[in-house]
């Protein structure tokens, strides 16, 4: 039998932080560390320069930025769009550019910070970046996805004007999706004293978690950067959600000058509230520097959960003891509309629009995400796969991270598995997606090695990868990992029915799970991970659309041709606004999530131009459906009417006249179709509960469109400089409905502490640009992206269009 059982506490997130430049403390008043967020008042030149790193260098004609940016997704030099038909990158890209690029910030460090341990730290650069400080190098970072700091003590002038340089190389052809360019993720400022928690240095498990109790091990390591020796205090509170104290520890050390020690501290908590994503449970852990003169040097603020994780053939993965199938989707770490740029708020409402659809399970494609994003996951209660590489040694693009891999692995995977060890959100670490050597001697030889360093770095979670080529010669290379990721493991690259209960015959301890699965078989799929327990679940490719591998979700593969104007990859559940599409409805059903009756119609003309030579095996797709009772011109002619229906029996009524009722069982996979002759009107589909209540969905043919609504997410957000709200933008019609036709042009203007950071619609092959403030909608809808500025007040945003009322809506800043 083939069981893995880990308890363990996770921390949400590091450390106290003080908001923005202007150094505000936080609650921990007395803390001497400081977080000082560094990510406004830079500036950028697009083009590579000469001595850009010098003190002296005249930056007087660069741009003004804030981060996070990402220059890829802005217009190209004269030009009013930001996608290229011949750029570099190609399909792979969504035809948007590289490059090279320069920041620099100006700064002040006041003098009161002598004797003080400075780091800056960059969350994400994307990619092969140099980092300066008043021209001197302080290193380079070559993958675009970890996380690095310098230490900036012996460099940074206190009192004195500084200058930081980061020249970001994201060159060639390096990805298959679009990976975004430049600074795309915060920056800050640690300032600490030189005893001090080390940057990732605490560590969280529970040897043991019941009902009754649990008992939390916390390993802290502390630096002292002092040349002398000193004794020290250690003191650990544990609050709960309410705040208020439930246990506390005390623990005396004695350090020696310029090295570093790990202060192990065990605690007991009664009657846990444990984690889970039905119940996101978090308590906060404060650990406490102390001097032997009770002097404080150092605090670091812990959120985190308590649960218990096992895995095996017999009972799958259970969750606090739970049996609990993964409802997963694979999600690349773009932003739509905003590129790469990781906004606090972009971060979080992709989480909530997993969890809103019945995902309850991300594998992050394929690299860590951003820190904000496990936060979310971790407050929200979304289970994480958390995947290092696209790559090892051998190659799928020229400049990608194979060139660096030998080198910077270990690096990298610290990285990863350091910050994120203890997000209780993360239940495996992934060491590659579909790498080339995987079936090689060499392959599974690295593998092992790269298993074995992650669990001396964190030995509460199995270690997988996600595998394809399905096969025997993959045998080694799984027999390496405590958790096999099979890709497309349902029908495609293999011609059979399912490859699990095969491979369950030939090695029956082999745990298993759909690391990526087609939309198109997504029945299959799913009753994989139902029928067989050594099947943990199931993750779509993909559960949010994203820029690059263009069209793979129409045109499919193979991609040597120039697909342009497609930019977007086409295969997600939910499109690259944030709005649903027919799959996730299908998906509604197979999960049983929500309302569990959708219908739609196959239009009597292709959605976009066919592509007639898509390789059989390409299944990114789905099948061609709206949700639309709008046909003029196909009156009396016959429409292919789909349904999705969760219950047993579904009704299908035109008008008022019933077209009668269709099964709608497993054995149908849940899916009735009618053919029916096309009348302007209601088109309405029934169902009834087990419970016998009635339950509808309906289509209503829309008239001209009239007027602009817009709803936002959020009618209140933060003066921060980065808080963000979006806002849909519907063309309705004289009775309110969406006119799912409409085109029309939407213009935009927006007054107060607010800017529009982006527009955009969910058109696959639209080429306009991001950042005007103006949109075309698609299907009758668009979407505004407002930030907000650093004061409050009230934002006005009015959108107008030709021949249309216009709409103005009003945003709180506080």
């Amino acid at each position: 039998m083939n069981t893995m059982i880990f308890r363990f506490v996770a921390i949400v997130c590091l450390s106290v932080t003080i908001s923005s430049c202007n150094q505000k403390q936080d609650k921990l008043a007395e803390n001497p560390r400081q977080n000082i967020l560094f990510d406004f008042e830079w500036k950028i030149h697009r083009g590579d320069v000469e001595n850009g790193q010098l003190i002296e260098f005249n930056d007087a004609d660069w741009r003004n930025i804030d981060l996070p940016h990402d220059w890829s997704i802005e217009d190209l030099p004269g030009t009013n769009s930001p996608f290229d038909s011949t750029a570099i990158g190609g399909i792979d890209a969504g035809y948007l550019v590289g490059g090279t690029s320069w920041y620099r910030k100006t700064f002040d460090i006041p003098k009161e910070y002598s004797g003080k341990k400075l780091k800056i730290y960059f969350e994400g650069v994307y990619m092969n970046s140099d980092v300066w400080l008043n021209g001197e190098h302080l290193g380079n970072h070559p993958y675009g996805y970890t996380a690095f700091e310098f230490d900036i003590s012996d460099v940074v002038k206190l009192g004195e004007e500084n200058v930081l340089a980061v020249q970001v190389k994201n060159e060639g052809r390096n990805s298959r999706w679009y990976t975004g360019s430049g600074i795309y993720r915060h920056v800050w400022l640690k300032v600490t004293e030189p005893v001090h928690v080390k940057t990732w240095g605490v560590s969280i498990a529970t040897p043991q978690v019941t009902v009754e109790k649990s008992i939390v091990n916390i390993e802290t390591q502390i630096e002292n950067e002092n040349l002398e020796n000193i004794t020290i205090q250690v003191v650990t509170k544990i609050l709960d959600a309410s705040g208020k104290e439930v246990v506390s520890n005390i623990n005396n050390q004695k350090i020696n000058g310029e090295s570093e020690i790990k202060v192990n501290q065990i605690l007991q908590i009664e009657s846990p509230e444990l984690w889970s994503p039905d119940h996101p449970n978090l308590y906060t852990a404060i650990i406490e520097i102390q001097n032997e003169k009770s002097e404080i040097l150092d605090i670091v603020e812990e959120t985190f959960g308590i649960r218990t994780i096992e895995f095996s053939v017999e009972n799958g993965f259970l969750l606090n003891g739970n049996p609990t199938l993964l409802k997963g989707g694979c999600m690349h770490h773009g932003n739509g509309p905003l590129g790469a740029a990781a906004y606090d708020r972009a971060e979080e409402r992709r989480v909530e629009i997993m969890k809103a659809n019945g995902f309850n399970a991300i594998r992050c494609a394929h690299n860590p995400p951003s820190e904000v994003f496990l936060d979310a996951c971790d407050r929200l209660g979304i289970l994480v796969i958390d995947e290092t590489f696209d790559m090892w040694r051998l190659p799928k693009n020229p400049q990608d991270y194979s060139n660096y891999f030998d080198e910077w692995w270990q690096k990298d995977v610290d990285a990863m598995v350091l910050r994120d060890r203890n997000h209780p959100s993360i239940i495996m670490w992934s060491i590659g997606n579909e790498i080339p050597e995987r079936g090689s001697p060499e392959g599974a030889e690295t593998s092992k090695m790269m298993v074995e360093y992650i669990k001396t770095l964190d030995s509460t979670r199995p270690v997988t990868a996600a595998v394809n080529g399905l096969g025997p010669d993959k045998d080694p290379y799984f027999a390496t990992l405590d958790i096999s990721g099979y890709n497309y493991s349902f029908g495609g690259d293999h011609g059979q029915k399912s490859i699990f209960e095969k491979d369950h015959e030939r090695i029956p301890d082999r745990i298993m799970y759909c690391a990526e699965s087609y939309p198109l078989e997504a029945f299959g799929a799913w009753m994989d991970a139902v029928k067989y327990p050594y099947v943990l679940g199931d993750f779509v490719w993909t559960s949010f659309d994203y820029l690059g591998e263009a069209s793979i979700g129409w045109c499919g593969y193979p991609h040597h041709e120039n697909f342009y104007p497609w930019n977007h990859a086409f295969c997600g559940d939910i499109d690259i606004c944030g709005f649903k599409r027919p799959q996730s409805y299908y998906r509604d059903v197979l999960w049983e999530v929500g309302n569990r009756l959708s219908i739609f119609v196959k239009p009597p003309v292709p959605s976009f131009p066919k592509k007639e030579n898509r390789a059989s095996w390409s299944k990114w797709h789905w099948h061609d459906l709206v949700a639309e009772w709008n046909w003029e011109g196909f009156e009396n002619l016959p429409l292919e009417v789909v349904v999705y229906s969760g219950y047993e029996k579904a009704e299908l009524i035109l008008n008022g006249k019933s077209l009668g009722k269709k099964v709608t069982n497993l054995e149908n996979q849940q899916i009735a179709k009618w053919n029916v002759p096309y009348e302007a009107g209601e088109l309405k589909v029934l169902a009834t509960k087990e419970n016998g209540e009635i339950v509808s969905n309906v289509l209503k043919s829309a008239s001209q469109p009239v007027k602009i609504q817009m709803k936002a997410d959020r009618k209140e957000i933060k003066a921060s400089g980065q808080d963000l709200s979006y806002v849909v933008v519907e063309l309705l019609d004289e009775n309110n409905l969406l006119h799912p036709k409409t085109d029309n042009l939407v213009q935009f203007e927006i007054e107060g502490p607010g800017e529009i950071i982006a527009v955009a619609s969910s058109n696959p092959m639209s080429i306009e640009n991001f950042k005007h403030p103006q949109r075309k909608a698609y299907k009758g809808r668009c979407l505004v992206i407002i930030k907000s500025e650093k004061e409050t007040g009230e934002i006005r945003l009015l959108a107008k269009s030709k021949n249309l009322i216009s709409a103005e809506f009003k945003l709180i800043v506080n």
